[in-house]
């Protein structure tokens, strides 16, 4: 008897649930429109639903001094010096006019991924003036960008061959190889 009490409860539940989530039933299945492809995938799509060779490419712009992702498309993927090198040239006349800008105008950058690794090592030239207010945000700029690629899973920013210290989304420092979620609370809502 106690086994069909429960049957009969946990039946009652989840039609009870089932009921409450808010959504109403329909009577035919609905067409769901998919994304073009996932954001840094780089495999072919079902041909004729977008140009061949188009891939993205993203870049995390600055928005009130919170990181926005920017999806541009693009002929072919782009290498990582590439990819900083369109991150360093900043927004294009469109973006501005969204309110998009950078924090890394005249910035040098050179960029590579040892062989076997995930792992960006970004070189930071010696030809800044000092410390920027914008500093953390930069930082967070080419993490974020860098980390959208699939074949880019964190970053490492070296001076001279040697680690350097930089600062986080929290205002501390790290050697330590950085991802988007040391920045996260400099994204903007999506």
């Amino acid at each position: 008897m106690t086994s069909r009490v429960g049957r009969l409860t946990a039946g009652l539940l989840i039609c009870l649930l089932s009921a409450a989530c808010g959504l109403p039933a329909e009577d035919e299945p609905r067409q769901a429109d998919l994304p073009r492809n996932p954001l840094t995938s780089r495999t072919a799509t079902t041909a004729g639903t977008e140009p061949p060779g188009e891939v993205t490419e993203v870049l995390c712009l600055v928005r009130d001094g919170r990181l926005v992702q920017t999806v541009r498309r693009v002929s072919a993927p782009p290498s990582l010096q590439h990819h900083v090198e369109a991150l360093v040239a900043g927004p294009t006349e469109a973006e501005r006019a969204g309110g998009l800008t950078t924090a890394l105008a005249t910035t040098t950058l050179k960029v590579g991924v040892p062989a076997g690794s995930t792992e960006a090592r970004v070189e930071v030239a010696d030809n800044e003036e000092g410390a920027r207010s914008d500093e953390t945000i930069a930082y967070a700029q080419i993490v974020c960008t860098l980390t959208s690629r699939e074949d880019v899973n964190s970053v490492v920013f070296t001076r001279d061959g040697e680690a350097l210290g930089v600062p986080r989304g929290d205002g501390s420092l790290s050697r330590e190889p950085l991802r988007i979620g040391d920045y996260a609370s400099l994204l903007a809502p999506a």
